[in-house]
């Protein structure tokens, strides 16, 4: 991921320093395991531990002829050593043990950085819900304007959302935090399965029950998905900020801070960049979680055409996604609302909006379904027709009148049942 999207935290765990650190935890704690098992001798592995190091300058230099990386890391490691004790390095290994592990602890450590990222995402919601908790707006449906509600239900409504991706991550996490270390086809014929168990539980990873050379890319695939799902649920948030804004509606905006400008062609443009680059961002992640699925299927036991992917969508991913939740977060704390304006927006609609609840209340009145529907509608297509409000159009039907009094329209057009059940959604939600 460019530079310009990586927050430092998470840029941290993909980097090279941090790749080969693990490599060399994984290598020395299967050593480690070895003397446990009285396979190699305790001073040899504590010359190890003392000695071991590694340059990612010389690495680099290594891979260049030897054109495989986890050779030219151990070459390095030895060359550091520089005795006898290095040959216990890799011992019964493949080179998918560590990288494999590897990426699991990676994958895990991304996992809980973006875990981070959805609660502080998901309080922020929860502030702004209780605060527009009141702030009457109205709500659509086809982008056409359908009943009232409040403008806090939307903060509610992604605050549970993001709670159900707080979850669904966990258990992302928990799938993907596996390690293997059973040699060359999975079969553990140079390897002690103790020697998994013991690096396995030092790394915090779970041993994978069974696998070929490598780990099943399922998992892989499990995690990516995840994340792409999550990123869905922003752009929602993203998608919708951006139809408030626009100039016609202006009901919310984004924070527009001092000396920022919008156009460099129009100086009154106030543009919902965030909103977009959230919505662009997401298109990525659900373009590698594609790939993540294509990776599922390798030749065998094993064929190297997942790693080339992973190298790209694993790092890109967790990266782009906490860059997105930081921006979210920020969006929806720093974002504009105008209350006065969403009331406008309800008195431009000539109250056709309580269309549904003169409706039902001529239902309770005994008139069938299908008549009150029928003049209703006719009252509410002249609303919209000639821009003369809902209760006067009413007025016109014969059959509004025979079953309605003006006393009747005036408690329906105030629209307080409309929002009756307000707080036992909230409620409901967890929010007293």
């Amino acid at each position: 991921m460019i530079e310009r999207y990586t927050r430092p935290a998470m840029g941290a765990i993909w980097s090279d320093e941090n790749k080969f650190s693990i490599w060399l935890e994984i290598e020395l704690l299967a050593v480690e395991a070895h003397v446990e098992l009285g396979i190699v001798p305790r001073q040899d592995y504590e010359e190890l531990r003392a000695k071991a190091r590694f340059s990612v300058e010389r690495i680099a230099e290594l891979e260049r002829q030897t054109k495989h990386d986890v050779i030219a890391f151990l070459t390095n490691v030895t060359e550091n050593v520089g005795s006898p004790a290095a040959r216990w390095l890799h011992l019964g290994m493949t080179s998918s043990d560590v990288l494999d592990t590897c990426l699991a602890v990676q994958l895990k450590q991304a996992g809980e950085l973006l875990l981070g990222d959805l609660e502080q995402l998901a309080a922020a919601l929860e502030r702004r819900a209780r605060e527009h908790r009141s702030t009457l707006c109205v709500g659509r449906t086809h982008g056409v304007h359908a009943e009232p509600m409040v403008f806090g239900l939307k903060f509610l409504l992604y605050r549970q959302e993001c709670l159900r991706n707080i979850e669904r991550l966990r258990r992302a996490i928990e799938t993907i935090a596996v390690g293997k270390l059973s040699g060359a086809i999975g079969t553990f014929e140079h390897l002690d399965p103790r020697v998994e168990e013991y690096v396995c539980a030092k790394l915090g990873l779970t041993p994978d029950p069974i696998t070929t050379q490598v780990i099943q890319r399922d998992r892989h695939a499990e995690f990516l998905c995840t994340l792409a799902i999550i990123a869905s649920s922003v752009e929602k948030i993203a998608l919708e900020i951006r139809h408030l804004q626009r100039t016609e509606v202006r009901e919310a905006e984004e924070y527009f801070s001092a000396g920022q400008k919008g156009s460099s062609a129009m100086p009154h443009k106030r543009n919902p960049i965030i909103s977009e680059r959230i919505c662009g961002l997401a298109r990525l992640l659900r373009s590698n979680a594609l790939a993540a699925l294509e990776n599922n299927a390798l030749w065998h036991e094993r064929d190297i055409s997942h790693s080339c992917v992973e190298r790209v969508i694993c790092p890109d991913s967790t990266i782009a996604l906490d860059y997105m939740l930081a921006l979210a977060t920020e969006l929806v704390e720093q974002l504009v609302v105008y209350p006065d304006r969403m009331r406008e927006t309800i008195e431009r609609s000539h109250g056709v909006i309580y269309s549904q609840t003169v409706l039902l209340e001529l239902v309770r009145r005994g008139v069938s379904r299908q008549d009150a529907y029928a003049a209703v509608q006719r009252a509410a297509m002249k609303s919209w027709d000639e821009g003369r409000h809902l209760r006067q159009t009413l007025w016109e039907e014969p059959l509004i009148r025979q079953y309605l009094q003006p006393e009747d329209l005036d408690a329906i057009f105030r629209g307080e049942r409309s929002l009756s059940n307000i707080s036992y959604l909230y409620k409901r939600c967890g929010l007293d």
